[in-house]
């Protein structure tokens, strides 16, 4: 009997943890407390815990190792061979931005319509995030601001499936994957409109406007592909300027 009631007390466990790592609450890569304070913390015994853990590591949720207990980059097995795939790819920006002009506004639109006071309290403290980073004219810092309220209108949005499959490609943006965020914020005159876009749709997500809220990701994320595209653009030209440069390396002695 004793063991019946072990089964069904580490099965609750395991939904429990479960759930915050659907919910996003306990995000990919990130470790856990030890067994012995996760135990205290959730009010439960150590070996009904050990037993939750288990499960989960076998669902390929959590990873332990000696160092502790992490929750697994279950996406990552997926997303590396694509990174290594789109690495070099003169198409990978545009494919990017093609699949978050299908995924931005939407998430945008249920953000506005599902945010919770706690999700619109995080969106206003990375428009302030931002507002800092555009006034310190750091670009980088603008760069990681810009990701992280992208990251919490996903949250709002309480879609999990965009949640998680759009913080995976973020990872993959963070890595230059796609296109080099930082190289948007510095060319001439993009800042601003990025500020005043990002603001837009924030704005629109607190005050529960749907309608503005998808209106105004999908202007953004049709100016960042824009802008891209000639930053790509200019690159080209660049590289034909260097080029017709070095040429004599390539003709023989007059």
């Amino acid at each position: 009997m004793e063991a019946v009631q072990t089964q069904r007390l580490s099965d609750a466990i395991a939904t429990r943890i479960e759930k915050l790592i659907l919910e996003g609450t306990l995000r990919p890569g990130e470790k856990l407390a030890s067994e012995r304070d996760l135990a205290q913390r959730l009010d439960v015994s150590r070996p009904s815990l050990r037993e939750a853990i288990d499960k989960l590591v076998k669902r390929g949720l959590l990873t332990a190792s000696r160092s502790g207990t992490s929750v697994a980059e279950f996406l990552t097995p997926m997303m590396t061979p694509l990174a290594n795939l789109y690495r070099d790819h003169e198409n990978a920006a545009a494919d990017y931005l093609e699949f978050r002009q299908c995924v931005e506004a939407q998430a945008a639109r249920f953000a506005a319509e599902r945010a919770t006071p706690l999700d619109r309290a995080a969106i206003r403290d990375c428009l302030a995030e931002l507002k800092k980073a555009h006034k310190a004219a750091d670009p980088a810092r603008e760069a990681e601001a810009d990701a992280s309220l992208h990251l919490r209108l996903y949250e709002a949005s309480h879609n999990f499936l965009v949640l998680h499959v759009m913080r995976g490609l973020g990872e993959l943006l963070r890595d230059h994957i796609f296109f080099n965020r930082e190289h948007l914020y510095r060319r001439a005159g993009v800042r601003e409109k990025l500020l005043a876009q990002h603001l837009a749709i924030g704005k629109a997500v607190i005050e529960g406007r749907p309608d503005e809220a998808e209106k105004a990701a999908a202007t953004h994320i049709a100016f960042v592909f824009g802008t891209v595209e000639k930053i790509e653009e200019d690159k080209e030209r660049l590289k034909c300027s260097m080029s017709r440069v070095g040429r004599n390396a390539f003709l023989a002695p007059r």
